[in-house]
């Protein structure tokens, strides 16, 4: 195919826009690898892998690798339904257009909300990965004590987050050009030092494979022996892979969007499958030794300056850093599109204005700068809670799960039912659909009630001692569902509908009716 210039849409491009309801608004400019870096930043091989892998290795040891090509599969089978939608319905706010298609208002507003406050948290956790990994390329970056105190790391993590988030939200104020031009350039550079560091990982290898069996004893004292700390270590691998249907969510920004973000989705989450294995399994590999406790609480970082060296090894941590940065932007640039596209149906406090996009700058403005703002919140509601990693992770982790199963099962009853349609001559699982859905929603279920668990290693592994932080995930993402949907229930429903403003101007093409379900 040949790509259309700059700025121009081909007619098929905005079909899908017309059945929402919608008129175009937002430029299309983003080309294939954009969309498919839009994915992959997000996803992030080096931020996640090099973010809580203290975490698993503390919590199961070198055998926590396996939960890696576990929580591959289990998103895979997610990630397979988000490509067959993304072809059907590329649409800003994927998430949220989809469940609202698949099943109805009410399911898409609680999906849209879920994972907006699950994106705004997600900001919060990415940023926070540049205290692992700042600090260890130079004390400098300490300016909170001098990291021995209680608080130190915790406070200064906040301190150098702040900084991330100053940056994402004025990048996409500034529009999606320079958020795309800093991200595929921040992606490329994430993919030349990955396989740069598996290579320099491969040849300095001192064990074989057959570490990944060594439990390193976690699984004494756990009530179901190895498969509890399993579990929990299986957190480290949930955090990394999901965020590929951004690909879908700037759908509407993109050329042939129908056809580019299927293939970024699943391209996205393979390569991370892949390259992030390799990490992992090669560091294991080639870290001079497994016992000690400076894996368990530097993790990666640890390894790259043992294996390569305080020279290559630091050289590489700079280019953790700017996967961080360009990761931290991508999910700052999704919570925007969802922003947006539920604005624009009437779904948010002063939507008019949240949903207006910048002539100059051809993107919402306000989503931008407010989502920032709540990113730096959550931040300093943290700030002296020496777990801030593992608990702002966690609960981020637990509410994109529950939006996206908030797609899944509607899709599966569609299915079911034979309401579910692919795009004709596009990405289809045809018979596969079913058992690929069915997964898909297994997976989904379990591994929610894994990560939301109240288990004291994730939530409160050290003093002070409080039921309530125990419970906070549950707590937390209880008080966001239930209090959100409270207030949508009540006063926001009766407002929904595409604004005038945003609606399509063909008479064919007529507006998405009310939510008027009872």
């Amino acid at each position: 195919m040949t790509s259309a210039p700059p700025g121009h849409a081909n007619s098929d491009d905005n079909a899908e826009l017309a059945e929402f309801g919608y008129r175009p608004e937002l430029k299309r400019t983003l080309g294939n690898f954009h969309t498919f870096a839009a994915g992959i930043s997000y996803i992030s091989i080096l931020t996640g892998t090099f973010q809580l892998f203290y975490f698993g290795y503390a919590s199961g040891g070198p055998a926590y690798w396996w939960s890696w090509p576990m929580v591959f599969a289990g998103q895979f089978m997610v990630a397979l339904c988000f490509a067959e939608l993304a072809a059907r319905y590329p649409v800003a706010g994927s998430i949220y257009n989809w469940s609202k298609r698949l099943g109805n208002p009410h399911v898409g507003w609680l999906a849209g909300w879920m994972m907006l406050i699950a994106s705004i948290v997600s900001i919060a956790a990415v940023a926070l990965a540049y205290q692992l990994t700042l600090p260890q390329i130079s004390s400098s970056f300490q300016f909170v004590g001098d990291g021995t105190g209680k608080y130190d790391v915790a406070t200064n993590a906040v301190v150098l987050a702040a900084g991330l988030i100053l940056f994402t939200t004025l990048v996409n104020a500034f529009g999606v050009k320079l958020m795309a031009r800093i991200n595929t350039a921040g992606v490329f550079i994430e993919l030349i030092a990955t396989v740069v560091l598996i290579a320099l990982l491969a040849v300095n290898v001192v064990r074989g494979p057959q570490v990944v069996t060594d439990t390193a004893g976690t699984g004494s004292g756990q009530s179901f022996g190895y498969l509890g700390a399993f579990l929990i270590a299986s957190l480290a691998s949930a955090y990394v892979m999901y965020g590929f249907d951004t690909a879908a969510s700037l759908g509407e920004e993109s050329l042939d969007p129908s056809r580019n973000a299927p293939r970024a989705i699943i391209r996205a989450i393979v390569a991370s499958f892949v390259l992030g294995g390799l990490i992992l399994l090669l560091a294991l590999m080639s870290v001079s030794s497994l016992r000690g406790e400076r894996l368990s609480t530097e993790g990666l970082q640890y390894v790259v300056l043992d294996v390569l060296g305080p020279t290559a090894g630091k050289a590489m941590l700079w280019c953790v850093l700017i996967a961080v940065t360009v990761c931290a932007l991508a999910v700052h640039t999704a919570a925007i599109r969802l922003a947006f596209a539920m604005a624009r149906d009437n779904n948010l406090p002063a939507s008019s204005r949240l949903a207006k996009v910048s002539p100059r700058f051809s993107t919402p403005v306000l989503p931008t700068v407010i989502i920032g703002v709540l990113a730096l919140a959550i931040l300093v509601v943290n700030i002296r809670q020496p777990q801030i990693f593992t608990v702002v992770t966690s609960i981020g982790i637990i509410m994109i799960y529950l939006a996206y199963l908030l797609v899944t099962v509607p899709m599966l009853v569609a299915r079911l039912r034979g309401g579910w349609q692919p795009a004709e001559g596009k990405f289809s699982l045809g018979r596969w659909g079913l058992p690929v859905n069915v997964l898909a929603v297994l997976w989904g279920a379990v591994m929610t009630v894994n990560l939301i668990w109240p288990r004291a290693a994730v939530y409160n592994a050290a003093p002070p001692y409080h039921w309530y932080l125990r419970w906070g995930a549950v707590l937390f993402v209880g008080a966001i569902a239930v209090g959100g949907f409270a207030y949508y229930w009540f006063v926001q429903r009766h407002r929904t509908g595409v604004l005038a403003e945003h609606a399509a101007a063909s008479p064919e093409s007529a507006p998405l009716k009310e939510a008027t379900l009872s």
